[in-house]
């Protein structure tokens, strides 16, 4: 397995590594040490590489992320798993804002809490935070399941259209738009499924709300014509 020290090594030759993984090579496997908070570790990964980040990282770790399987062993600076496209990123401490954003796919696990605007504009991607999360979260979020085993902060899901939000604690406020809806045997479904993928077995699909779009902002509303 190669090792990249970041302390004595550049980060672009970890990069450049990573993306230079010939097609169906077997050797995927990746370490990387003393991150020291630095930016951009592991971006762009396309394939099923495996990197374990020993420590903290700056923002945009695992960026554009398509299949790779990246760890972080420690906490993550804004933006992580930014447009992911598929594969996981795992978060062993605790993320800054706009985690997961646009994120079109794959599996983003936070095991600490996710500050302000965590899956903001997601538009596919699955999100699941053991701790909380703070204000603004799901903001205009389109396609995909976000989990927060903890508490929700102000606004959560303003303006969102077709995400679905599990929460197990409390929500400080909910955004325009957003309001609290069934939870059907298959919404149950799709729960069970992301907290066995993300590792979590002490909580129960049924100990969480629901939350998704009332579908207002949808289309033009007469009613409201003197407004525009």
């Amino acid at each position: 397995m190669p090792v990249f020290n970041l302390s004595t090594t550049p980060l672009r030759a970890l990069n450049e590594a990573l993306h230079s993984v010939p097609e169906g090579s077997s050797e995927t496997a990746f370490e990387v040490t003393n991150p020291r908070g630095s930016h951009a570790v592991a971006v762009g990964i396309k394939g099923p590489l495996c990197v374990e980040v020993q420590g903290s990282v700056g923002y945009y770790c695992a960026g554009m992320n398509d299949g790779g399987t990246v760890t972080v062993h420690g906490s993550a600076g804004p933006g992580v798993a930014e447009n992911m496209m598929s594969g996981t990123v795992t978060i062993e401490g605790d993320a800054s804002q706009y985690a997961g954003a646009t994120g079109r796919g794959g599996l983003l696990v936070i095991k600490g809490n996710a500050a302000s605007r965590c899956g903001i504009s997601m538009k596919g991607i699955n999100i699941v935070v053991a701790g909380n999360i703070g204000h603004m979260s799901a903001f205009m979020a389109q396609s995909g399941n976000l989990v927060v085993l903890g508490d929700a902060g102000d606004a959560l899901g303003d303006s969102l259209y077709e995400a679905r939000l599990f929460v197990r604690g409390s929500v400080k406020s909910l955004g325009a738009d957003c309001i609290e809806k069934e939870m059907r045997p298959e919404h149950l479904e799709i729960l069970a499924d992301l907290l066995a993928k993300a590792g979590i077995t002490h909580v129960k699909p049924e100990e969480f709300k629901r939350y998704g779009s009332a579908r207002k902002l949808y289309n033009f509303n007469i009613d409201n014509a003197d407004a525009y």
